[in-house]
């Protein structure tokens, strides 16, 4: 029971994490005016962020670099969520 908790806790702190810093990354980096209504592109930035923490978490882990719930498995997630939503702004700021 433990290590399923574990595993649903990491999930909503990764949907938290990668919901928050992609939000962050497109206030801080907007774009262009696009067709996408403001809710859908805020979902979207939102789960681009998500997968990005979760992608982070489990390469780390794979590799070796880290364990589950260590320290520097947050901070990677939270940097790599904030830099693929800064890429994904510069990339919507140019294919309008």
């Amino acid at each position: 029971m433990t290590a399923s908790m574990g595993v649903g806790m990491g999930f909503l702190a990764f949907l938290v994490i990668g919901g928050i810093s992609g939000a962050c990354a497109w206030g801080f980096y907007p774009g262009a005016k696009s067709r996408q209504k403001g809710l859908q592109k805020l979902l979207t930035v939102g789960f681009i962020g998500f997968l990005a923490a979760f992608a982070a978490s489990y390469l780390g882990q794979y590799t070796k670099f880290f364990q589950s719930g260590q320290m520097l498995e947050w901070l990677c997630a939270i940097i790599v969520s904030c830099l693929a939503g800064c890429l994904y702004a510069v990339v919507s700021r140019r294919s309008i």
